[in-house]
């Protein structure tokens, strides 16, 4: 019987699959999920999130699938910001641990 290999995850699933630009992937579908989230927390058919977004059906219904192809951190920025968010970004010196610098998303209430 062949034994499974477990490996430890980095924290991001787009790093372990050894995509380009994980960081920015990892950012939009955490910043994809949170907007998702508001929106069923509103209960918003995707119609109506659409107009809040300043977007169409289709496009709200990619994003509440994950496919995040063709949004921009920017345009998820403003998507938040369409639904009463505040969006905080910090800029700060990485810590001698890690070997690069990295992006996080923190939500708050």
């Amino acid at each position: 019987m062949a034994k499974n290999k477990i490996e430890e995850s980095s924290g991001n699933v787009f790093e372990d699959l050894g995509l380009a630009e994980a960081d920015e992937l990892q950012t939009k579908a955490q910043l994809a999920h949170r907007i998702g989230e508001i929106i069923r927390g509103r209960h918003l058919t995707q119609a109506e999130a659409a107009k809040v977004l300043d977007a169409t059906q289709p496009i709200v219904s990619r994003l509440m699938r994950g496919q995040l192809h063709g949004f921009s951190l920017e345009r998820l920025v403003r998507f938040l910001n369409a639904l009463d968010r505040d969006v905080e970004i910090v800029v700060r010196r990485r810590p001698r641990s890690r070997d690069h610098g990295e992006t996080r998303v923190k939500v708050a209430g």
